[in-house]
């Protein structure tokens, strides 16, 4: 079973924008007791390479990943960190490329079928997604992932999903798990909003559990 297939049990990857790594602990602490021992740390912020070290060094029962990776420069430093997977917004040849070198597990973001084909061509199995709602949701990801359903690649949409409405992403099969920005966002964290954060990881991870049990998924 590959890093992909590990975050597809729980449906559903909190995505995270920190601003202190200070507070990396504390959310790992809420989000393996919520059950949804994952995360996506996006490169948005000055101290997210740091919280991704902080949480891989103490945390390792944490399932940890860095999302907003851009380039060949933010592979190896999230690499060095100790990140488990990588996720990116786009897609370009040279990112595909470095993170092979690396070993990274990387999926990349698509929104056209030109993008799914160059992923297809990286050996990608699994692709972001991204913008998911703004892009034209279900119903476009339906029409991007049908020709290419027979490939086996799987998808992760992030972007404008909610808890009400990410289990009509997760029902279509090709969906291996959604992106959660909506479960720790960054002023919560900042405020220490750890109950809040709880609870709405635990209904997120609930949701899944149902759906994905639907789908018997892995």
């Amino acid at each position: 079973m590959n890093i992909f297939d590990g975050i597809a049990k729980y449906g559903v990857v909190p995505v995270i924008a920190i601003e202190d790594a200070n507070d990396a602990l504390a959310l790992s602490d809420v989000l393996i007791d919520a059950g949804l021992p994952v995360a996506e740390i996006t490169l948005r912020t000055g101290d997210a390479v740091n919280a991704i070290s902080e949480i891989v060094k103490h945390r390792p029962q944490m399932l940890v990943g860095a999302g907003t990776v851009l380039n060949e420069e933010h592979l190896s430093l999230v690499h060095t960190a100790g990140a488990a997977f990588a996720m990116s917004p786009g897609i370009d040849a040279a990112t595909l490329s470095a993170a092979q070198k690396l070993g990274l597990p990387f999926a990349p973001g698509v929104m056209t079928p030109s993008d799914v084909q160059t992923a297809l061509r990286s050996s990608c199995d699994i692709v972001k997604f991204f913008p998911a709602t703004a892009a034209g949701g279900i119903p476009m990801l339906k029409s991007l992932a049908e020709p290419f359903r027979h490939t086996g690649l799987k998808f992760n949409p992030t972007g404008g999903i909610t808890l009400d409405t990410m289990s009509d992403w997760l029902t279509y099969e090709p969906v291996q798990a959604i992106g959660g920005s909506w479960i720790a966002n960054s002023q919560d964290i900042s405020k220490g909003n750890w109950d809040l954060i709880g609870e709405r990881a635990k209904a997120a991870r609930k949701m899944a559990e149902k759906t994905v049990g639907c789908n018997s998924r892995p």
